[in-house]
């Protein structure tokens, strides 16, 4: 089968799914290609080694990526961001079509929205039918985070929302909270998978813990907090830090933020402002890093600002930290905090009320290890079962399969 991934994420940016995808499948015999844009996530600014121009052509793992221009930004301004990815929607119409060659069915990774309009340009005039993989619910995820309040614009995506939707030959949604929204606007349910996001569990797994990177990232002898990933405006992490000082006079607990994005400056502005020695950042870290990280860890916190689509939201770094065998702290409540509590993998408690993260975290602290350890356990079993990577392409190939078999037929017959 010949699969067309494209995404406005992409390696080396740490938006992994797209890349693992491609490699995964091309390991399953199939040919692969991707176009994305050029690198500039999370920090807003190209990689080393870019250059913007008219287009790029790399191989990476083996998988060809044509990089097509972008504007570079990833900023708190709405305007920007739109320009941003309206660029790369114009670019992608414009050159995509030329430079996808024939493809059975094309995978399109969204956010943003703006993902779908070029996708349909490329299958219209590719023959390309495509599956949109539904990351994040727009307009509402930028609705949630503040991105964009004019009540046009918002008219405007809901109707390119409807639009999208309605072309692509098949839905993929993380979490049955997103079937459920989609259904309620008027998609159909048999159009729709729920296939959640996964871990490699190549890179993903437990590791013995280093007493020489403890001593090095000041983690040694005390009770680690950490949160890994994106520090974004979903994530609202001013909770994190309050919870942080109401448990400064409890000297060995600390917290350890492994990450960057918008949110870090803010961040770093209330900790100093707070004089707190209880909360450290490690800063944007390889993803090979992370496991190491993860195993000095007594508890791996994840957040979401309170609103009701992150109550439908599960975020990936979830399996991330259920593949590491580490307990978690999921501070949200609905599909995230369902899922981590039905595995037995760890706790939650309310988004965006720090005491009562203060007071989970205390929970936990008070465990006995075998008790962290048993939910660590229960976690990575529910992760081998319904999250690892292996589990997921499969579940990917077949419904890509499925739906270039039917647009097989429909050219065929001169549709």
């Amino acid at each position: 089968m010949r699969i067309l991934i494209h995404s406005y994420f992409y390696h080396p940016e740490p938006i992994w799914m797209p890349h693992e995808m491609a490699v995964s499948l091309a390991r399953r015999g199939h040919q692969v290609k991707t176009i994305t844009g050029f690198p500039s996530y999370p920090q807003g600014k190209l990689y080393d080694g870019y250059k913007q121009r008219p287009w790029r052509r790399e191989t990476i793992d083996g998988i060809p990526v044509l990089r097509l221009p972008l504007m570079v930004d990833h900023s708190r301004s709405s305007l920007r961001r739109i320009m941003s990815y309206g660029s790369f929607m114009a670019s992608s119409c414009a050159m995509g079509p030329l430079g996808a060659g024939p493809a059975d069915v094309m995978y399109v990774s969204h956010p943003p929205l703006s993902m779908g309009v070029s996708a349909w340009t490329i299958g219209l005039m590719r023959r390309i039918p495509f599956v949109y993989a539904v990351n994040d619910l727009w307009p509402e995820a930028i609705l949630a985070t503040g991105m964009v309040r004019s009540s046009k614009i918002i008219a405007g995506l809901r109707w390119l929302e409807r639009f999208v939707y309605k072309r692509a030959a098949a839905i993929i949604t993380v979490s049955p909270g997103y079937r459920d929204n989609l259904v309620g606007k008027g998609v159909p349910p048999e159009k729709i998978s729920v296939l959640t996001n996964w871990a490699n569990e190549e890179i993903y797994r437990p590791v013995e813990a280093d007493p020489a990177l403890a001593r090095e990232l000041g983690m040694a002898g005390r009770f680690n907090v950490v949160f890994g990933g994106n520090m974004g405006l979903a994530q609202n992490l001013e909770t994190v830090v309050e919870a942080a000082d109401l448990l400064k006079s409890q000297g060995d607990i600390q917290f350890l933020f492994a990450g960057d994005g918008v949110g870090r400056d803010p961040l770093e502005g209330m900790v100093r402002e707070r004089k707190l020695d209880n909360v450290r950042f490690l800063g944007m870290q390889p993803a090979i890093q992370m496991p190491h990280i993860y195993a000095l860890s007594d508890v791996l916190l994840a957040h979401y600002k309170r609103d009701p689509l992150f109550e439908i939201s599960i975020p990936a770094k979830i399996f991330s930290y259920m593949a590491c065998q580490r307990p978690v702290l999921m501070a949200s409540a609905g599909n995230a905090a369902d899922l981590v509590e039905a595995a037995g993998a760890g706790i939650s408690c309310p988004a965006e009320e720090p005491q009562a993260m203060a007071q989970a975290v205390l929970g936990l602290y008070n465990m006995s290890p075998e008790e962290r350890s048993a939910l660590g356990a229960a976690g990575r079993q529910a992760f081998l079962e319904d999250h690892s990577r292996e589990v997921l392409v499969g579940r990917h190939e077949e419904l890509l399969t499925e739906v270039a078999g039917a647009g097989a037929r429909l050219r065929r017959e001169g549709g």
